[in-house]
C-alpha cells in the first residue's frame, strides 16, 4: 500500500516531512501514527491506514508535492 503526502488544504501544495515516529522496516498497525509533516499552515501526524512493514520512501526534511508517495505499508 501506498501512503502519500496529503493534500490537506484547498492551496496546499506541497509539505515537508519533519520526523519518521515509525523506523523503517517496523511494523505499524492501522491508525498509528507514522510520520509528522508540516505545511505553511500546520503541523500534522500521519496515521497508517494498514497493517503492515513500514517502509521509507522520502527522508526526512524532505519536500514534496501533495499526492507523492512518501512511505509504502507491506
Amino acid at each position: 500500500m501506498e501512503v502519500v503526502m496529503p493534500k490537506l488544504g484547498l492551496t496546499m501544495e506541497e509539505a515537508t516531512l519533519i520526523g519518521w515516529l515509525v523506523a523503517d522496516g517496523e511494523r505499524v498497525s492501522v491508525g498509528q501514527p507514522i510520520c509528522e509533516i508540516e505545511t505553511d499552515k500546520a503541523t500534522e501526524e500521519l496515521e497508517a491506514e494498514a497493517d503492515g512493514m513500514l517502509r521509507h520512501a522520502v527522508a526526512v526534511d524532505e519536500t514534496v508535492a501533495a499526492g507523492t508517495v512518501i512511505a509504502y505499508i507491506e
